[in-house]
């Protein structure tokens, strides 16, 4: 399997394409775009097989168009077909695109997101679920508006509990010394990997496949629903599922679109995104055991860490949650916060 490497020019590229015929990959019921009035674009990086791409195609696609009685559609455009997570972040911010499902990009810019990556956080995936569809992610989202105001945030929903993968042997704390990781642009990924003893690259998730195929890095961190939806077990042979982040993914909207619709249109929208995150984070609680079975299926070997590696880890990789408290003031508060959501 060899991935395709989009690059920033791959707007362009692809709103070109889709007047050839060979555009989104839409799905789900509702008015097609030829006989809407409105359409809205949705980009994200992910194949559509991840949960939260999914629920683009089903739940927001058919919830906006049922209930816009077709006078709105939806194009989903996925696996970075609009480009990488920094360009569909430009894109809904100048309004080349609507709508956009992203990590964390706009962290340098805006710290407070940071807290999406926030390592050792969650009792588990069912507490992330309730923090990220509760009052928390609203207080989130309007301090996100006034930072951000050429665009508003809908909703959060998975991207997974994240795990560690290489092609040298990785079941044990002490297998990551000398080993190099991909990981992405964030202070935290990085920091986690060089205090577990490897040393970290950043690379692009449009690129993390050919960068493991090649030995440009052995391993990368990410859920397994991502090591399954982007083919990375073709190319990796361990997985370490250590659960250290439970990330989100973000549905952000540009402010300019939304604010030219009526409020009832923006309701429907706003209202399917909520629906959409809900829906992603139940079904990627139910893929959790799925996707492991498929992976020792594929003949990689996933282990599960030790109580006493777990803890030997967070110990590990306390320099990065010391560091993150020390230059953030929101950071305790915020996080205390989350840690009390029952």
């Amino acid at each position: 399997m060899k991935k395709v490497l989009v690059s920033g020019v791959a707007l362009a590229a692809s709103l070109a394409l889709g007047a050839c015929g060979l555009g989104p990959a839409t799905s789900g019921g509702g008015g097609g775009s030829g006989a809407a009035s409105i359409v809205i674009k949705v980009g994200d990086n992910w194949n559509q097989t991840h949960p939260m791409a999914a629920v683009m195609d089903t739940t927001f696609k058919t919830q906006v168009e049922e209930k816009s009685g077709g006078a709105i559609a939806v194009e989903t455009y996925h696996s970075g077909t609009l480009g990488n997570e920094a360009d569909l972040w430009a894109s809904v911010r100048n309004g080349t695109v609507e709508m956009v499902v992203i990590g964390t990009v706009m962290n340098q810019e805006y710290p407070t997101m940071l807290i999406s990556d926030w390592p050792w956080l969650y009792r588990d995936v069912d507490h992330a679920k309730a923090v990220w569809t509760g009052e928390v992610a609203e207080e989130l989202n309007v301090a996100f508006n006034e930072k951000f105001p050429e665009t508003r945030i809908l909703a959060w929903g998975p991207n997974s509990a994240r795990t560690f993968t290489s092609n040298k042997k990785l079941e044990s704390v002490g297998d990551f010394a000398g080993q190099k990781f991909r990981m992405p642009a964030n202070p935290i990924h990085v920091g986690l990997a060089e205090n577990l003893g490897a040393s970290a690259q950043v690379i692009p998730l449009g690129e993390l496949f050919s960068a493991l195929e090649t030995g440009v890095v052995d391993g990368q961190d990410n859920g397994m629903v991502t090591v399954v939806s982007e083919g990375l077990y073709e190319v990796q042979k361990w997985v370490y599922e250590t659960n250290h982040i439970i990330a989100t993914l973000e549905v952000i909207a540009n402010e300019s679109f939304m604010a030219g619709l009526t409020e009832e249109q923006q309701t429907i929208i706003a209202d399917a995104a909520q629906a959409a995150a809900v829906q992603a984070w139940d079904d990627y609680s139910a893929s959790i055991e799925k996707d492991r079975k498929f992976l020792i299926d594929q003949g990689l070997t996933v282990t599960s860490p030790t109580e006493a590696d777990r803890q030997a880890m967070i110990d590990k990789t306390q320099p990065v949650v010391d560091k993150l408290l020390a230059e953030n003031a929101w950071a305790k508060e915020l996080t205390d916060k989350i840690r009390a959501v029952k």
